[in-house]
């Protein structure tokens, strides 16, 4: 019993760590469109690839991906 509980204490664990890295947020520049993967370029200069609906998106758009979801930003109107 006591193992069990050990295993399923560190299963849990690994799924909350692996939970955690995916939640990132990230924003870039699109530098990549092929097909359904989006490759993005962020700040740091680390590019990224990413499966997503590019209906819309074109390379050289600024994006930012929060919870795997693809947000495009929209640029200021009016003055």
């Amino acid at each position: 019993m006591k193992k069990f509980l050990v295993l399923l204490v560190a299963v849990v664990f690994t799924i909350a760590v692996a939970g955690l890295s995916f939640a990132a947020d990230m924003k870039g520049t699109i530098s990549k469109i092929d097909g359904g993967q989006i490759t993005v370029k962020g700040s740091d200069g680390k590019e990224t690839s990413v499966a997503g609906d590019a209906k819309g998106l074109k390379v050289g758009d600024k994006i930012t991906i929060k919870d795997g979801k693809i947000m495009k930003k929209k640029a200021i109107e009016g003055c």
